[in-house]
């Protein structure tokens, strides 16, 4: 099948690399525009533009999706089929309208659960046990589209985000294979979401940071969790800023919440405000590097008690 591919970040390599393997045509390539990097501000590609011109595949970088010369672009290609994977614009409906296959979008979630930007981060924030991906059929209204193929799989009680979108990546390609073969083969089963158990992951923001500490252990271990690579769960601790990158819900304390218990190799033990402790094992203070915490510690001690 002749596919225009949509997509941005490291997770739609994996979808883009299974449909160009498994001998469909990939005419062209929709990715972000590439963006100022680090202290250098030096223009960075998008893995998905990395990947499409290591193949030779052509590669398109429209700064805005309603302008007319995006769909010029589209019609020029003549796609059978839209697929689309994290690209992280939104299509107009005339685009959407250009391929008779039309347009089939990867999203990380059980849908109608999680709708929107964050699946991934959104269901561990939310403490949820099990996820998957979703391959649909794009529509007007963010991420409603009819359903092709799910997927599930648990999420491991101590998996960050990070690590469960690369997870999910090649669970997302092989999917999204089945359902274009099926689209091919003519057997391809739509079905509508349910309009019950509906949620939204909005974008991040840094106004998720901040710990509350009165909050439960287990609902801190996953703000941590869910907020990795970015924006990353922060606490002043010790006097000091930290970024918070990893943790083990710990024991039973009488002491109040906020209070650091411990500060040794094993991590920084806080009471939470359900009367259970957290072990922080891995930092990053301001302007410094992340590390283990019994790292951090060895040149920073830490008062406990307070």
């Amino acid at each position: 099948m002749r596919i225009l591919f949509m997509g941005t970040p490291e997770f739609a390599v994996s979808s883009l690399r299974r449909l160009k393997e498994s001998g469909h045509e990939i005419c062209g390539v929709f990715t972000q525009p590439d963006k100022p990097k680090n202290r250098g501000h030096k223009l960075a590609v998008s893995p998905v533009k990395e990947y499409a011109l290591s193949q030779g595949i052509a590669v398109f970088q429209p700064e805005k999706m309603r302008s007319g010369e995006a769909l010029a672009t589209v019609q020029a290609l003549a796609p059978e089929l839209i697929v689309v994977a994290a690209y992280g614009r939104i299509l107009p409906e005339e685009i959407l309208a250009v391929p008779p296959f039309g347009a089939i979008n990867i999203h990380a979630s059980l849908l109608p659960r999680h709708r929107g930007a964050s699946p991934v981060n959104q269901a561990i924030l939310q403490g949820d046990t099990v996820t998957g991906v979703t391959i649909m059929y794009m529509a007007k209204e963010l991420d409603a589209g009819d359903m092709l193929l799910c997927r599930s799989t648990p999420i491991d009680p101590e998996e960050d985000a990070a690590a469960l979108m690369a997870r999910l990546a090649p669970i997302g390609a092989e999917a999204l294979c089945e359902v274009v073969d099926a689209i091919a083969a003519g057997t391809a089963v739509r079905t509508a979401q349910p309009a019950d158990g509906i949620t939204y992951a909005p974008l991040l923001s840094r106004e998720l940071s901040p710990v509350d500490w009165q909050n439960s252990a287990q609902t801190i271990h996953d703000q941590i969790r869910g907020l990795i690579p970015w924006p990353c769960a922060a606490a002043e601790l010790g006097g000091v800023r930290l970024k918070l990158f990893a943790s083990t819900v710990g024991g039973v304390t009488n002491a109040a919440a906020g209070t650091v218990i411990s500060a040794t190799k094993r991590g920084i033990e806080v009471a939470c405000g359900d009367g259970r402790t957290l072990f922080i094992t891995e930092v990053q203070p301001e302007g410094g590097k992340r590390m283990a915490s019994g790292a951090y510690l060895a040149g920073h001690p830490m008062q406990v008690g307070v």
